[in-house]
């Protein structure tokens, strides 16, 4: 039995797997309409999600499964008292794969330990989250055509951004891939991810706090809202929750087949404007986060077509 619970649990060979049968079920859907039926997914979200909980939902029910759980800790036994372990222990007698999502880093590796199905972690605080990350690989690898040889810039929140932290992770196991790391001083890249990831892999990397500077630069541009959530301090995200806001007039320096991602939700990051040159491919990005996330479930139960 094997868990998600970090994207570097997957190999690069793994993820490359898992991206080539994601092609193939956005190819023939109906091939994989009943792949997992009598499989039931519970959806254990102790925080709120939106785009995460209902593309688990979706692709097990285009799989053929079925879906139970719960969107909030509150609507929980965790309410009552009850330890999350406990919780997924128990839960882990009815269903046949488990996606939790949980505000503590860590929580879904602890419960991955009592759970007698495998856990998919679909984010934890702000240190992971693996499926945003195969679905950001999936997106780059369908927008150009490999996975290698160009130049990434992450801009917003990068110490929090618990997506940006596991596609850092990701990226640097692929070859050509130049890291910019745009950010107010306040939200800087954590040093551990600049240290054990990147140093220590002899990757080069660059930071600035100009987006204009950087846009010129940029194969993939990886937008990221400031997250209230994550701060202590309502007058610290007030501060910085609009440092950077891309619109049309910053996007004229950019490469013509830039790629613009962005997990999602935005708040003011993105001008609506934005949303119709044909560049911006973060709609498209939340579209492919079924299928691979179909591709993995399919992974970890051992189902094939």
């Amino acid at each position: 039995m094997r868990h998600l619970i970090d994207v570097t649990d997957l190999t690069v060979q793994e993820i490359d797997q898992l991206i080539l049968k994601a092609e193939d079920i956005i190819a023939h859907p109906a091939r994989y309409q009943d792949v997992a039926a009598h499989k039931q997914l519970a959806t254990l979200f102790f925080e709120p999600s939106t785009r995460t909980r209902l593309s688990f939902e979706s692709a097990m029910l285009s799989l053929g499964g079925s879906v139970l759980g719960f969107s909030s800790a509150a609507s929980s036994s965790t309410a009552k008292g009850e330890t999350v372990t406990d919780t997924v222990r128990t839960v882990s007698c009815y269903v046949d794969i488990i996606a939790m999502r949980h505000p503590k880093e860590g929580a879904p590796f602890a419960a991955s330990r009592r759970s007698s199905v495998p856990i998919i972690n679909a984010g934890d605080g702000g240190h992971n989250h693996p499926t945003q990350t195969l679905t950001d690989l999936l997106t780059i690898h369908r927008e150009r055509g490999n996975i290698s040889d160009f130049t990434i810039g992450f801009c917003g929140d990068l110490k929090f951004g618990r997506t940006v932290h596991s596609l850092v992770n990701a990226l640097s196991r692929y070859t050509g891939i130049r890291f910019l790391f745009i950010s107010p001083e306040e939200l800087r890249m954590p040093e551990y991810i600049k240290e054990n990831t990147l140093q220590r892999n002899g990757l080069g990397y660059e930071e600035t706090e100009s987006l204009e500077e950087a846009m010129p630069q940029l194969d993939v541009l990886y937008m990221t809202r400031v997250q209230k959530e994550r701060f202590f301090n309502e007058a610290d995200y007030i501060r910085l929750k609009d440092t950077y806001v891309l619109d049309p007039a910053k996007l004229e320096s950019a490469k013509k087949d830039l790629c613009i991602l962005h997990p999602l939700p935005r708040v003011n990051e993105i001008h609506v404007a934005v949303d119709d040159d044909p560049r911006a491919r973060y709609f498209e990005q939340v579209r492919n986060g079924k299928f691979i996330r179909m591709a993995l479930i399919m992974m970890l139960l051992g189902l094939d077509a």
